[in-house]
């Protein structure tokens, strides 16, 4: 589907009409349709944000990009009934002694729920299994109290999983680690719509985005995927029935094809080896799979370097990605945080499995989401931000470091 600007500016005025033009009053909810007709495909919205301080900006980016994408119509869409699950990036740092927000922007947080209550939706819910040790941000309590968002309490105990207490199960497809997932209500309930709002940022894994986002709806301590071995053959009692019995062969087995595939950096010693990043791999591809998602979306107005010996440990790219497909949005968001998405292998581990289509993201369509209209772009239509990560360092490599050894997509179909 290929809209024209006045087709993109009609459907535009859809969402605007959820504030109040509207002559009846609409019944449902949905995306923009060019997002829908484009389910392949990446959109980047440019923001106009001075710093990382200017809460008034974050929040104005944030309310013009959801009414920009987000609208209330008479049909063709979800009922306004639907319960809205809300899943942002929580983390904080301390930083010269105070803590300093390193996920989602609280206050662009603040203007995309502003515009989702706008269309009509009611019902809302913050999932996040972390939630415990992250409520150094008074902003989302105070934004989860003017929208009467159901805050969830994550804690879950031994006897909760005995008798499947306040959790939803899900069975992966071809599970390698975990047999079952069990996540948060209303997670997997019939009238739920799954929104994953994820900051850009580096990390072990590379970087943080929508894939690894997603992690923090499975119930604690189900949601620490990134300690190896140690949660799974040693993950507490009441995991272990739900963890694959030949997790063991299995991870060994797909460990010793892929380094004979040359995979690169699988001769790095460093603590988040390569094992560990297979058992990462597996269970983001376990989980995954469970999980049906409205929409992605990476808020990049400023990205965190986790370098500490940085002298800029921040940066303003000053945009937003979203997309149907996580996998898809992640390839771009590497690339644009200077790395070669050939080189970090969760991607061609999920498309070996068959949850995405391709690692390569010179296949991803890119357009830019400006205020007349989708723009076609290409990826270097946008600056590269150096987002270093100590993802498999290399004999001889700074702790931090970049992933952008060249990467011959040609030649590697998998």
């Amino acid at each position: 589907m290929d809209l024209s600007r006045r087709g993109f500016l009609g459907s535009g005025l859809a969402a605007i009409g959820s504030a109040g033009l509207h002559a009846a009053t609409p019944r449902q909810f949905a995306l923009h349709p060019f997002i829908e007709a484009n389910p392949k495909a990446v959109f980047i919205r440019r923001t106009n944000v001075a710093g990382r301080l200017d809460f008034t900006g974050m929040r104005r980016e944030g309310l013009k990009l959801g009414r920009s994408i987000f609208q209330a119509r008479d049909e063709g869409g979800i009922p306004l009934s639907h319960r809205v699950v809300l899943k942002p990036n929580v983390l904080t740092r301390r930083e010269h002694g105070t803590q300093v927000n390193w996920g989602t922007d609280p206050d662009f947080y603040d203007g995309l729920l502003t515009s989702l209550h706008e269309t009509g939706l009611r019902r809302f819910h913050y999932v996040e299994a972390n939630y415990r040790s992250s409520r150094w941000s008074t902003k989302y309590d105070e934004v989860h109290e003017r929208f009467n968002v159901d805050v969830l309490d994550p804690q879950r105990r031994p006897i909760h999983y005995q008798r499947e207490y306040g959790m939803n199960w899900a069975t992966p497809d071809d599970g390698v680690v975990y047999a079952r997932v069990p996540h948060y209500p209303p997670i997997h309930e019939k009238d739920t719509w799954l929104f994953n709002i994820a900051k850009w940022r580096s990390h072990g894994m590379c970087l943080t985005q929508a894939c690894k986002n997603a992690q923090g709806l499975t119930v604690w301590p189900f949601q620490r995927f990134c300690p190896g071995w140690a949660m799974v053959t040693g993950a507490p009692e009441h995991m272990q029935p739900f963890i694959g019995k030949k997790v063991v062969q299995r991870i060994g087995r797909y460990l010793d094809n892929h380094r004979k595939m040359g995979y690169s950096r699988y001769d790095s010693a460093a603590p988040l080896g390569p094992e560990r990043q297979e058992i990462w791999a597996h269970k983001t591809c376990d989980h995954l799979s469970t999980l049906k998602f409205g929409l992605h979306m990476i808020e990049a107005i400023y990205a965190k370097n986790e370098d500490p010996a940085d002298p800029v440990p921040d940066f303003l790219p000053n945009f937003v990605m979203f997309a149907k497909d996580p996998f898809r949005l992640d390839l771009v968001g590497l690339w644009l945080g200077g790395h070669e998405p050939g080189n970090v292998h969760f991607y061609r581990i999920a498309k070996e499995r068959g949850l995405s289509d391709t690692f390569n993201p010179w296949e991803v369509p890119v357009y830019e989401w400006t205020d007349e209209g989708p723009v076609k772009r290409k990826m270097t239509d946008f600056s590269r931000t150096m987002l270093k990560t100590y993802y498999l360092q290399k004999a001889g490599e700074p702790l931090y470091h970049m992933v952008n050894e060249p990467f011959d997509y040609d030649r590697y179909k998998l």
